[in-house]
């Protein structure tokens, strides 16, 4: 699939023009401040010191996944657009280990992985105020790589570090009948044992839930795609439905945190 989106640095830079004048000195050209002014200034300072320490930080939703083709690939990307639409919540990408040895991914003619986005390790999973796991299927569950990162997990499941943690998934499947829902529906044992809240979008995205004119993948438990035989291309109702569910999970995670913070207050 192709490329993400990244930042270009300019080669150019800004040069200092000739002057027959002294640079500036920040020390000697200070205007001289009255003891009034002075504590006047001060007190500005330190209220923007103590305004800026107040902000409230954005709350911030892994999107960890593993994509072979490229297609989950695809559904995560526009699924971060989704989430940073929400004011004060921000999406990020992650990859999970690969575990197949690169001659073999070879021989599937599997392409290489962008640099671009980082592998999670476990212990970075406790950082998330939010958590949308995508895979590709494997005879109606999820793919062995993902199942691997999972099984990683066992010192977080046994100190319950993600407990109450808002989660979702997303899929890939080969075919029709291939477990668009299966998928995730074996995949919420995962979640259950580790305390994590199952967030599956249902019929909120509306009419586009119920069009049969098209082909289309995804399903009440969560955005999908159909990948064929590798080569399909998915649609833009599929990228809609996945955009919708980081927007989805973007606000559960914001409206989560509400009621943690009102708890607290009380």
């Amino acid at each position: 699939m192709g490329k993400g989106g990244g930042c270009i640095f300019s080669k150019k830079r800004s040069t200092l023009e000739a002057s027959d004048q002294d640079p500036p000195n920040p020390d000697r050209d200070a205007p001289v401040l009255s003891q009034n002014e002075t504590a006047a200034a001060t007190t500005t300072a330190i209220t923007v010191e103590n305004s800026s320490s107040h902000e409230v930080k954005k709350l911030k939703v892994f999107i960890v996944f593993y994509s072979m083709y490229g297609h989950v690939e695809c559904l995560a990307k526009r699924m971060k657009k989704g989430v940073d639409s929400i004011d004060g919540v921000e999406g990020f990408l992650y990859r999970v280990p690969e575990t197949l040895p690169m001659d073999v991914l070879e021989q599937m003619r599997v392409p290489q992985k962008e640099d671009e986005l980082p592998v999670i390790s476990v212990d970075e999973l406790v950082e998330a105020d939010g958590l949308l796991f995508g895979f590709p299927t494997r005879f109606g569950s999820m793919a062995s790589q993902m199942k691997a990162f999972f099984d990683s997990t066992g010192q977080l499941w046994e100190q319950q570090r993600l407990a109450g943690v808002p989660a979702g998934f997303f899929v890939s499947t080969g075919t029709q009948g291939g477990g668009q829902e299966t998928t995730a529906w074996t995949a919420i044992t995962q979640l259950a044992h580790h305390g994590m809240l199952y967030v599956p979008i249902g019929y909120t995205f509306g009419a586009g839930m119920f069009k049969m004119d098209s082909l289309r993948g995804g399903s009440p438990y969560g955005a999908g795609v159909y990948s064929g035989d590798g080569s399909r291309v998915p649609s833009e109702t599929e990228l809609a439905l996945a955009e919708h569910q980081g927007k989805y999970m973007a606000a559960m995670v914001k409206r989560a945190w509400k009621e943690i913070t009102i708890l607290r207050e009380e």
